[in-house]
């Protein structure tokens, strides 16, 4: 990947993504996905807001997961920038079911209330679990039911991929608009947008000036997905990381005081632990505790990548093993 940003730093190109290499990246993106558009954000949450602005009306909101990402992480970007609503709805694993759904769409066609019309979801949810291709395509016929769009925020897509071993436009065609994560799964900083509709897009280029995402060098941003792309990087990467987020689950199971959470189901081990266990390995490790309800126990988040190694994480295993 930083060979391909380098090989783009050469010459002369035209800006705001009217080049080659821009042209070539989203080809490619289309082609492995079958997208109708591509867009090339900054960052995550670039791409989620304007995901989202595509497929809302001023009055319309935004039924999603409690613990999402959109809901919790992203200091009320969406209803700052959108100026829309989000209705959360408690999960026991961060997914949506059809069920959990129907409960947010009283009050359809009441005009004092605000109207559901997008379901997000994440794949892999912040729980690190993931979806079933089975459970993806419940979703998505439930929702063309009651005339609810699907937004995806695929931020580590490529690790829910990879651990359900099938292929990119299976998941995609789920959804109406989805997030490809790269920044996540070695990037520097770059993410894309899907729109898996021309419909949905009309008008896409000029959300994503107006959210302040058009890059005038956009030739870099698109090398990155190019590097990524290419050899299918990207689901080597993914794979891997979920190898060591494996290795690791299951060395920490076996010691006493240790109990996952969630199940592994991507690069992402959460294990409930000692809240001051937790404490003294966070002196020498960097990790975030998920949660704490005071009751002296903790829920930790423990997260691999591309590039972790056996020994890393054999090390930490060590270091869990010895704060008993």
């Amino acid at each position: 990947m930083l060979a391909a940003v380098a090989g783009a730093n050469h010459g002369d190109a035209i800006a705001y993504g009217a080049d080659d290499i821009t042209r070539r990246a989203t080809g490619m993106m289309r082609a492995a996905s079958g997208a109708a558009q591509v867009l090339l954000v900054f960052n995550g949450t670039a791409a989620n807001v304007l995901g989202i602005s595509l497929l809302l009306r001023p009055f319309e909101g935004v039924i999603c997961a409690e613990s999402s990402h959109l809901n919790v992480d992203e200091c009320g970007a969406a209803e700052r920038v959108l100026g829309c609503k989000l209705l959360p709805v408690p999960t026991a694993d961060g997914k949506l079911t059809p069920e959990l759904i129907e409960r947010r769409l009283d009050g359809r066609g009441d005009e004092h209330r605000v109207q559901p019309r997008v379901v997000q979801i994440a794949q892999l949810t912040e729980m690190g679990t993931c979806y079933s291709l089975p459970e993806l395509r419940s979703l998505r016929d439930f929702c063309r039911s009651r005339d609810l769009l699907i937004y995806l925020d695929g931020a580590r897509l490529a690790n829910a991929i990879a651990y359900l071993d099938c292929a990119l436009p299976d998941v995609a065609a789920t959804a109406d608009i989805l997030s490809f994560g790269l920044t996540k799964n070695g990037a520097m900083g770059v993410e894309a947008v899907l729109v898996m509709t021309e419909d949905l897009g009309s008008g896409a280029v000029f959300q994503r000036k107006q959210q302040m995402q058009l890059g005038s060098k956009m030739r870099f941003l698109a090398a990155q997905l190019i590097g990524l792309l290419e050899d299918d990087i990207w689901l080597a990467n993914a794979r891997h990381a979920n190898r060591m987020a494996a290795r690791l689950a299951t060395a920490v199971t076996q010691m006493p005081g240790v109990r996952l959470a969630y199940p592994t189901q991507g690069n992402g081990v959460f294990a409930e632990i000692a809240a001051g266990r937790a404490r003294k390995l966070q002196q020498e490790w960097p990790f975030s505790v998920w949660s704490d309800d005071g009751d002296g126990s903790c829920v930790v988040r423990w997260m691999t990548s591309f590039d972790t190694a056996e020994a890393d994480v054999d090390a930490l295993a060590a270091a869990v093993r010895a704060s008993q």
